[in-house]
């Protein structure tokens, strides 16, 4: 594109009216500033409100791209419920709204959920401004493919649910990705280690960002790295089971005794006799009596 068409491009943007009483959400960089796209700059200089994540973080992007004036309003994960009806009624006076987070796609494990929600009960127009994701980011450089992948989100903080939550994601057939914080990666790597040893990974570190890295192995092999620098956002690949063959191959790599000395120190023999009996479709007494050496019912 020459300079020219460039600048055409960019002035039918900035002249483009947006529709009013629709809500806009916004993919803003989740580190590369250079990744804010022109129309996601041009809906936010054009509408009258921006919901936003972190007000203080928004301001800050608004400033790099020398959009000013604008009313800010608060949209987060604790004052969320209040805040629907509020944003709801400016649309239906005709105002026009933008949904930001503090970086990447709204709704990716970030606040927006019930906005959108209330949204389409109420018949409210909402449009995509597409752009940057860490999921996409990583899935474009993955080399299991990304036709089949489930999203786990964050994995549960606490660690019987989180390592009840490695499990169930490590016999899934197809590739799993989900966030994890800097304080908890160490922790889960070593128990997708001790669960699933032969399972390959794709790590991404600060994807975009100035120290960004991108590890592939099995999770014995990427613990050293990670330990020795585990700060930053980080968004993990699993790859699937199966990863192309035939049967159930998540049966060979782990039995019902591995399972039960891995989560048997998190989880009360209840909770674990159904995660059991989910993973090798056996019945849930079945495997409690097993846990126990009693009767189900007791």
């Amino acid at each position: 594109m020459t300079s020219e068409q460039s600048r055409k491009t960019e002035q039918a943007f900035a002249d483009m009216r947006l529709e009013s009483g629709v809500i806009y959400v916004v993919a803003t960089p989740i580190g590369n500033l250079d990744d804010m796209t022109i129309r996601a700059v041009n809906v936010l200089k054009s509408v009258g409100i921006i919901a936003a994540e972190d007000t203080r973080q928004t301001r800050i992007l608004l400033s790099h791209f020398g959009i000013g004036d604008k009313r800010l309003v608060s949209l987060h994960e604790h004052n969320e419920s209040e805040r629907v009806e509020e944003l709801l009624q400016l649309t239906a006076d005709g105002e026009t709204l933008a949904l930001v987070s503090d970086a990447g796609t709204p709704l990716v494990s970030d606040p927006g959920t019930l906005l959108v929600q209330a949204a389409w009960k109420a018949g409210v127009r909402l449009i995509p401004v597409v752009g940057p994701s860490a999921l996409t980011a990583l899935l474009s450089v993955s080399p299991f493919g990304a036709n089949a992948v489930r999203f786990a989100g964050f994995l549960p903080t606490k660690p019987g649910p989180r390592k009840e939550a490695i499990v169930e994601m490590g016999c899934s057939d197809g590739a799993v990705i989900f966030f994890e914080a800097p304080r908890r990666i160490v922790e889960t790597l070593r128990v997708i280690a001790e669960v699933f040893p032969d399972r390959a990974l794709l790590v991404g570190r600060e994807l975009t960002k100035m120290h960004e890295e991108i590890l592939l192995g099995t999770a014995h092999e990427l613990l050293p790295s990670i330990e020795a620098e585990h700060r930053g956002e980080f968004v993990c690949l699993v790859s699937g089971a199966n990863d192309g063959k035939n049967g159930n191959q998540h049966r060979k790599e782990i039995t019902r005794r591995q399972l039960i000395d891995v989560l048997g120190k998190d989880l009360p023999p209840r909770s674990l006799a159904r995660v059991i009996a989910r993973l090798f479709d056996v019945p849930s007494r079945e495997v409690y009596r097993e846990l126990t050496g009693g009767s189900a019912d007791e």
